[in-house]
């Protein structure tokens, strides 16, 4: 059985079919999906699917970076008083971003800090954010580097030695779409990446893999990239399932709703 790591299934580009996305990757083998909260506006749709499916869906809790507005000290006191009132499987989706909006990094520096001190405090994984900010995100995680400090680093594409950052922190890296993208590159850098340091994702609705690229994804597609993965790996599609599934059960465990 597949484990899609980080899907946004409570977004409104799934309000007409949301039950009928879920049941399509259940009957593709996907048995596990795990939710990264943006902000306080996805809660309710995020945690009313978990409701809908409480032994396939579980929920984490976080401010996403690109969501670090004015108002997110006023945010991340919502995301505190979430993380005292229920167990979530990790807090996510946090981290940095030098896409979208190049003025906020100190915010989100701030955000990202505070947020992980959290998960170390309550003993759980984060999921990182850090799209065009890898380096930005590793040198933060360095002054917190712990035995308690463990997690993703989401939609990982970077290069061989930030892989290796990746690794020495003892965090995994999440695998989705990009990896069957023509000349990304991703598949050259996970050559020397041993299968424990692996995760596979969708998230969904971005990123679609080929042959749905451009289109919206869904967790059914995790099987399309464990198939290239397993073909880079050498090992069998019932193997690779096994091992990644794994994997994500090791860091997450089973939060108790």
């Amino acid at each position: 059985m597949w484990t899609d790591t980080h899907t946004h299934l409570y977004l409104g580009q799934f309000d007409e079919d949301r039950s009928q996305v879920v049941e399509r990757a259940l009957a593709a083998g996907v048995s596990s999906m795990y939710l990264p909260n943006v902000d306080s506006r996805t809660i309710d749709s995020m945690l009313s699917l978990e409701r809908e499916f409480p032994d396939q869906v579980f929920a984490m809790m976080g401010l996403h970076p690109c969501s670090v507005k004015d108002n997110y000290r006023e945010e991340l006191k919502v995301v505190e008083s979430w993380l005292g009132r229920r167990d979530f499987c990790a807090i996510g989706e946090i981290g940095t971003d030098m896409h979208w909006d190049k003025t906020r990094l100190e915010e989100q520096k701030e955000a990202f800090l505070t947020q992980v001190r959290w998960a170390k405090e309550l003993g759980k994984p984060v999921v990182i954010h850090c799209r065009e900010s890898v380096d930005i995100t590793l040198e933060l995680l360095q002054a917190e580097k712990g035995p308690q400090l463990r997690g993703i680093f989401h939609c990982f594409t970077g290069t061989p030695e930030q892989a290796r950052a990746v690794m020495d922190l003892g965090f995994l890296m999440g695998i989705g779409g990009v990896l069957n993208f023509k000349n990304s590159g991703l598949d050259k850098v996970l050559e020397s990446v041993p299968l424990e340091y692996l995760v596979l994702e969708t998230d969904s609705p971005y990123l679609a893999p080929v042959p749905y690229r451009g289109k919206r994804n869904e967790s059914a597609y995790i099987p399309l990239v464990g198939a290239r993965l397993s073909d880079l790996k050498g090992i069998s599609m019932e193997e690779l399932a096994r091992i990644t599934t794994e994997n994500a059960k090791s860091l997450f465990g089973h939060p108790t709703k």
